[in-house]
Protein backbone atom coordinates (compact mmCIF):
# COMPACT_ATOMS: atom_id res chain seq x y z
CA UNK A 1 0.00 0.00 0.00
CA UNK A 2 0.82 3.51 -0.80
CA UNK A 3 -2.23 5.39 -1.41
CA UNK A 4 -5.05 5.35 1.08
CA UNK A 5 -8.18 6.93 1.11
CA UNK A 6 -10.19 7.40 4.37
CA UNK A 7 -13.32 8.31 3.85
CA UNK A 8 -15.68 10.59 6.68
CA UNK A 9 -11.78 11.31 7.62
CA UNK A 10 -13.28 14.80 9.36
CA UNK A 11 -15.70 13.09 11.26
CA UNK A 12 -15.37 12.07 14.64
CA UNK A 13 -13.43 8.19 14.46
CA UNK A 14 -12.27 9.14 11.09
CA UNK A 15 -10.03 12.09 12.26
CA UNK A 16 -8.92 10.26 14.67
CA UNK A 17 -7.73 7.42 12.55
CA UNK A 18 -5.98 10.16 10.08
CA UNK A 19 -4.11 11.01 13.03
CA UNK A 20 -3.14 7.74 13.80
CA UNK A 21 -2.01 6.96 10.25
CA UNK A 22 -0.08 10.37 9.81
CA UNK A 23 1.78 9.96 13.24
CA UNK A 24 2.94 6.31 12.99
CA UNK A 25 3.33 6.00 9.32
CA UNK A 26 4.90 9.92 8.50
CA UNK A 27 5.97 9.10 4.96
CA UNK A 28 5.76 5.66 4.57
CA UNK A 29 1.54 6.27 3.16
CA UNK A 30 -0.34 9.26 1.44
CA UNK A 31 -3.37 9.76 3.01
CA UNK A 32 -6.67 11.06 1.14
CA UNK A 33 -9.16 12.24 3.04
CA UNK A 34 -12.41 12.09 1.11
CA UNK A 35 -15.82 13.94 3.44
CA UNK A 36 -18.12 15.71 2.31
CA UNK A 37 -18.20 17.92 5.07
CA UNK A 38 -21.87 17.65 6.82
CA UNK A 39 -23.06 18.99 10.33
CA UNK A 40 -21.08 15.96 11.76
CA UNK A 41 -17.85 16.38 9.64
CA UNK A 42 -15.69 18.87 10.98
CA UNK A 43 -12.45 20.40 9.17
CA UNK A 44 -10.74 21.57 11.95
CA UNK A 45 -10.74 18.02 13.52
CA UNK A 46 -7.60 17.73 11.00
CA UNK A 47 -5.70 20.95 11.88
CA UNK A 48 -2.43 18.44 13.23
CA UNK A 49 -2.16 16.85 10.20
CA UNK A 50 -3.54 19.17 7.51
CA UNK A 51 -0.07 19.83 6.36
CA UNK A 52 0.39 15.75 5.68
CA UNK A 53 -2.43 14.67 4.25
CA UNK A 54 -4.52 15.83 0.76
CA UNK A 55 -8.16 16.70 1.57
CA UNK A 56 -11.21 16.02 -0.84
CA UNK A 57 -14.44 17.29 -0.36
CA UNK A 58 -17.02 15.44 -2.57
CA UNK A 59 -19.89 12.98 -1.35
CA UNK A 60 -20.23 9.45 -1.07
CA UNK A 61 -22.97 8.76 -3.45
CA UNK A 62 -21.53 10.97 -6.21
CA UNK A 63 -20.07 7.69 -8.22
CA UNK A 64 -18.56 9.78 -10.93
CA UNK A 65 -16.57 11.64 -8.14
CA UNK A 66 -15.34 9.00 -5.99
CA UNK A 67 -14.43 7.33 -9.19
CA UNK A 68 -12.51 10.18 -9.92
CA UNK A 69 -10.79 10.94 -6.97
CA UNK A 70 -9.63 6.45 -6.63
CA UNK A 71 -7.79 7.02 -10.02
CA UNK A 72 -6.21 9.98 -9.96
CA UNK A 73 -4.67 9.25 -6.62
CA UNK A 74 -4.09 5.60 -7.44
CA UNK A 75 -5.83 4.47 -4.38
CA UNK A 76 -4.60 0.93 -3.13
CA UNK A 77 -6.77 0.81 0.12
CA UNK A 78 -10.08 2.61 0.97
CA UNK A 79 -11.21 2.80 4.77
CA UNK A 80 -14.53 3.81 4.90
CA UNK A 81 -16.03 5.61 8.10
CA UNK A 82 -18.35 7.69 6.40
CA UNK A 83 -22.06 7.11 7.96
CA UNK A 84 -24.59 8.62 9.08
CA UNK A 85 -24.25 7.56 12.40
CA UNK A 86 -27.07 8.89 15.36
CA UNK A 87 -29.75 6.59 15.96
CA UNK A 88 -32.36 9.36 17.28
CA UNK A 89 -32.14 11.38 13.65
CA UNK A 90 -32.56 7.59 11.98
CA UNK A 91 -35.76 7.75 13.90
CA UNK A 92 -36.94 11.04 12.80
CA UNK A 93 -35.39 10.29 9.05
CA UNK A 94 -34.41 7.71 7.88
CA UNK A 95 -34.14 8.06 4.39
CA UNK A 96 -31.00 9.99 4.86
CA UNK A 97 -29.72 6.99 6.57
CA UNK A 98 -30.58 5.13 3.51
CA UNK A 99 -28.84 6.67 1.27
CA UNK A 100 -25.77 7.43 3.02
CA UNK A 101 -25.14 4.50 4.47
CA UNK A 102 -26.27 1.83 1.96
CA UNK A 103 -26.38 3.69 -1.86
CA UNK A 104 -23.07 5.32 -0.81
CA UNK A 105 -21.48 1.70 0.42
CA UNK A 106 -22.49 0.22 -2.87
CA UNK A 107 -21.13 3.70 -4.66
CA UNK A 108 -17.61 3.11 -3.29
CA UNK A 109 -17.77 -0.28 -3.58
CA UNK A 110 -18.91 0.21 -7.25
CA UNK A 111 -16.34 2.36 -7.96
CA UNK A 112 -13.51 0.66 -6.42
CA UNK A 113 -14.33 -2.51 -8.37
CA UNK A 114 -14.48 -0.81 -11.46
CA UNK A 115 -11.07 0.91 -10.94
CA UNK A 116 -9.04 -1.60 -9.33
CA UNK A 117 -7.91 -5.10 -11.33
CA UNK A 118 -9.62 -7.96 -10.54
CA UNK A 119 -8.71 -10.13 -7.79
CA UNK A 120 -6.04 -7.30 -6.74
CA UNK A 121 -4.49 -6.71 -3.48
CA UNK A 122 -5.84 -3.77 -2.91
CA UNK A 123 -7.89 -3.40 0.35
CA UNK A 124 -11.31 -2.21 1.34
CA UNK A 125 -11.91 -1.87 5.00
CA UNK A 126 -15.94 -1.33 5.66
CA UNK A 127 -15.92 0.33 9.15
CA UNK A 128 -19.37 -0.70 11.37
CA UNK A 129 -21.20 -0.88 14.50
CA UNK A 130 -22.26 -3.61 17.41
CA UNK A 131 -25.57 -2.34 17.02
CA UNK A 132 -26.10 -4.69 13.72
CA UNK A 133 -26.66 -7.57 16.28
CA UNK A 134 -29.96 -6.17 17.73
CA UNK A 135 -29.61 -6.54 21.69
CA UNK A 136 -28.86 -8.53 24.42
CA UNK A 137 -30.20 -9.24 27.35
CA UNK A 138 -28.07 -8.98 31.01
CA UNK A 139 -25.95 -12.18 29.84
CA UNK A 140 -23.86 -12.87 26.47
CA UNK A 141 -21.98 -11.41 23.80
CA UNK A 142 -21.72 -10.56 20.34
CA UNK A 143 -19.38 -12.60 18.21
CA UNK A 144 -18.81 -12.47 14.12
CA UNK A 145 -21.15 -15.30 13.73
CA UNK A 146 -24.01 -13.57 16.19
CA UNK A 147 -27.46 -13.38 13.78
CA UNK A 148 -27.58 -9.68 12.29
CA UNK A 149 -31.13 -8.46 13.92
CA UNK A 150 -30.61 -4.93 13.59
CA UNK A 151 -33.46 -2.59 15.49
CA UNK A 152 -33.61 0.60 14.39
CA UNK A 153 -33.17 2.51 11.07
CA UNK A 154 -29.60 3.57 11.59
CA UNK A 155 -28.55 -0.46 12.50
CA UNK A 156 -30.43 -1.50 9.43
CA UNK A 157 -28.49 0.61 7.30
CA UNK A 158 -25.63 -0.72 8.74
CA UNK A 159 -26.34 -3.83 8.56
CA UNK A 160 -27.38 -3.73 4.91
CA UNK A 161 -24.16 -2.14 4.05
CA UNK A 162 -21.93 -4.65 5.92
CA UNK A 163 -23.61 -7.45 3.90
CA UNK A 164 -23.60 -5.46 0.50
CA UNK A 165 -19.58 -4.68 1.56
CA UNK A 166 -18.97 -8.76 2.08
CA UNK A 167 -20.83 -9.85 -1.37
CA UNK A 168 -18.19 -7.96 -3.46
CA UNK A 169 -15.67 -10.39 -1.63
CA UNK A 170 -17.67 -12.98 -2.48
CA UNK A 171 -18.99 -12.27 -6.27
CA UNK A 172 -16.30 -9.78 -7.12
CA UNK A 173 -12.77 -11.32 -5.64
CA UNK A 174 -12.76 -7.58 -3.99
CA UNK A 175 -10.40 -7.96 -0.55
CA UNK A 176 -12.98 -6.27 1.51
CA UNK A 177 -13.23 -6.88 5.05
CA UNK A 178 -15.86 -5.62 7.83
CA UNK A 179 -15.11 -4.31 11.17
CA UNK A 180 -17.74 -4.05 14.12
CA UNK A 181 -17.12 -1.47 16.97
CA UNK A 182 -18.59 -0.86 20.31
CA UNK A 183 -19.26 2.64 21.32
CA UNK A 184 -16.15 5.18 20.86
CA UNK A 185 -15.66 7.89 22.74
CA UNK A 186 -12.79 10.42 22.91
CA UNK A 187 -11.80 13.87 21.04
CA UNK A 188 -13.44 15.52 18.63
CA UNK A 189 -17.13 13.44 18.79
CA UNK A 190 -19.99 15.23 18.28
CA UNK A 191 -21.78 16.81 20.39
CA UNK A 192 -25.23 14.98 19.74
CA UNK A 193 -23.85 11.65 20.81
CA UNK A 194 -24.14 11.23 25.08
CA UNK A 195 -20.62 11.68 26.67
CA UNK A 196 -20.31 15.14 24.78
CA UNK A 197 -23.86 15.72 25.24
CA UNK A 198 -24.02 15.20 28.66
CA UNK A 199 -21.02 17.51 29.71
CA UNK A 200 -21.93 20.09 27.55
CA UNK A 201 -25.64 20.09 29.36
CA UNK A 202 -23.53 19.92 33.19
CA UNK A 203 -21.34 22.85 32.17
CA UNK A 204 -24.36 25.23 31.62
CA UNK A 205 -26.23 24.19 34.42
CA UNK A 206 -28.63 22.28 32.36
CA UNK A 207 -31.00 19.20 32.99
CA UNK A 208 -29.51 16.17 31.72
CA UNK A 209 -32.20 14.03 29.73
CA UNK A 210 -31.92 10.36 30.32
CA UNK A 211 -33.42 7.66 28.51
CA UNK A 212 -35.87 5.70 30.37
CA UNK A 213 -34.09 4.68 33.94
CA UNK A 214 -30.75 5.15 32.27
CA UNK A 215 -30.67 1.24 32.97
CA UNK A 216 -28.95 0.58 29.18
CA UNK A 217 -25.70 -1.02 28.77
CA UNK A 218 -22.92 0.20 26.02
CA UNK A 219 -19.46 -1.53 25.81
CA UNK A 220 -17.20 2.04 25.63
CA UNK A 221 -14.41 1.50 23.42
CA UNK A 222 -11.70 5.03 23.64
CA UNK A 223 -11.68 5.79 20.20
CA UNK A 224 -7.82 5.59 19.51
CA UNK A 225 -7.81 2.01 20.78
CA UNK A 226 -10.63 1.39 17.90
CA UNK A 227 -8.26 3.48 15.06
CA UNK A 228 -5.04 1.22 16.53
CA UNK A 229 -7.37 -1.87 16.16
CA UNK A 230 -8.37 -0.73 12.30
CA UNK A 231 -4.92 -0.18 11.66
CA UNK A 232 -3.95 -4.02 12.61
CA UNK A 233 -6.95 -4.76 10.36
CA UNK A 234 -5.66 -2.98 7.22
CA UNK A 235 -2.30 -4.53 7.58
CA UNK A 236 -3.79 -8.24 8.49
CA UNK A 237 -6.94 -8.51 8.15
CA UNK A 238 -8.04 -11.57 5.64
CA UNK A 239 -10.40 -11.18 2.92
CA UNK A 240 -13.88 -11.56 3.34
CA UNK A 241 -13.74 -11.76 7.01
CA UNK A 242 -15.54 -9.45 9.48
CA UNK A 243 -14.10 -8.41 12.84
CA UNK A 244 -15.16 -7.37 16.17
CA UNK A 245 -13.87 -4.41 18.04
CA UNK A 246 -15.05 -3.97 21.35
CA UNK A 247 -13.72 -2.40 24.87
CA UNK A 248 -14.29 -4.41 27.57
CA UNK A 249 -15.82 -1.84 29.07
CA UNK A 250 -20.05 -2.05 29.64
CA UNK A 251 -21.64 0.80 31.61
CA UNK A 252 -25.50 1.56 32.12
CA UNK A 253 -25.62 5.09 30.93
CA UNK A 254 -27.15 6.56 34.07
CA UNK A 255 -23.48 5.59 35.43
CA UNK A 256 -21.82 7.32 32.46
CA UNK A 257 -23.86 10.66 33.51
CA UNK A 258 -22.86 10.36 37.03
CA UNK A 259 -19.45 9.93 36.25
CA UNK A 260 -19.29 12.89 34.40
CA UNK A 261 -21.24 15.03 37.07
CA UNK A 262 -18.61 13.93 39.78
CA UNK A 263 -15.62 14.87 37.82
CA UNK A 264 -17.41 18.27 36.80
CA UNK A 265 -18.38 18.85 39.98
CA UNK A 266 -21.94 18.93 39.49
CA UNK A 267 -24.75 17.71 41.42
CA UNK A 268 -27.22 14.65 40.88
CA UNK A 269 -30.27 16.80 40.44
CA UNK A 270 -29.43 17.56 37.01
CA UNK A 271 -30.46 14.17 35.74
CA UNK A 272 -34.04 14.50 34.49
CA UNK A 273 -35.59 10.94 32.96
CA UNK A 274 -37.43 11.47 29.98
CA UNK A 275 -39.54 9.25 27.60
CA UNK A 276 -37.46 5.87 26.24
CA UNK A 277 -36.21 6.09 23.02
CA UNK A 278 -38.42 4.15 20.24
CA UNK A 279 -36.86 0.83 19.82
CA UNK A 280 -34.16 1.17 22.40
CA UNK A 281 -32.16 -1.61 22.59
CA UNK A 282 -31.22 -2.54 25.84
CA UNK A 283 -27.33 -4.03 26.06
CA UNK A 284 -24.31 -4.11 23.53
CA UNK A 285 -21.62 -6.33 24.63
CA UNK A 286 -18.52 -7.30 21.81
CA UNK A 287 -16.59 -10.35 22.17
CA UNK A 288 -13.50 -9.11 20.55
CA UNK A 289 -11.51 -11.97 21.19
CA UNK A 290 -11.07 -13.39 17.35
CA UNK A 291 -9.11 -10.16 16.63
CA UNK A 292 -7.34 -10.57 20.16
CA UNK A 293 -6.41 -14.07 19.20
CA UNK A 294 -5.63 -13.48 15.55
CA UNK A 295 -3.28 -10.48 15.97
CA UNK A 296 -2.58 -10.04 19.36
CA UNK A 297 -4.64 -6.42 20.02
CA UNK A 298 -6.54 -5.70 22.93
CA UNK A 299 -7.56 -2.04 24.27
CA UNK A 300 -5.01 -0.23 26.09
CA UNK A 301 -7.03 2.21 27.55
CA UNK A 302 -9.07 1.79 30.83
CA UNK A 303 -12.25 3.89 30.89
CA UNK A 304 -11.25 5.33 34.15
CA UNK A 305 -8.35 6.89 32.33
CA UNK A 306 -10.30 7.24 29.21
CA UNK A 307 -13.06 9.17 30.38
CA UNK A 308 -11.40 11.50 32.12
CA UNK A 309 -8.95 12.22 29.43
CA UNK A 310 -12.04 12.88 27.60
CA UNK A 311 -13.97 15.55 29.93
CA UNK A 312 -10.89 17.42 29.99
CA UNK A 313 -9.96 17.67 26.48
CA UNK A 314 -13.60 18.97 26.13
CA UNK A 315 -13.05 21.40 28.68
CA UNK A 316 -10.18 22.73 26.75
CA UNK A 317 -12.09 22.63 23.32
CA UNK A 318 -15.89 23.69 24.33
CA UNK A 319 -16.10 25.08 20.85
CA UNK A 320 -17.17 21.27 20.18
CA UNK A 321 -20.15 21.63 23.14
CA UNK A 322 -21.97 23.96 21.06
Amino acid sequence: MKNILVTGGAGFIGSNFVELMVEKYDEKYNIIVYDKLTYAGNIHNLDNVKDKIIFVKGDICDFDFVKETLEKYEIDAVVHFAAESHVDNSIKNPFVFVKTNVIGTNTILEAAKETWEEGSENKFIHISTDEVYGSLKETGYFTEKSNIKPNSPYSASKASSDLIALSYSKTYNMNVIVTNCSNNYGPYQHHEKLIPHMISKALKNEKLPIYGKGLNIRDWLYVKDHCEAVDVILHNGKKGERYNIGGHNEKRNIDIVKLILERLGKKEDLIEYVTDRKGHDYRYAIDPSKLEKEFGWKPKTKFEDGIAETIDWYLKHQEYLE
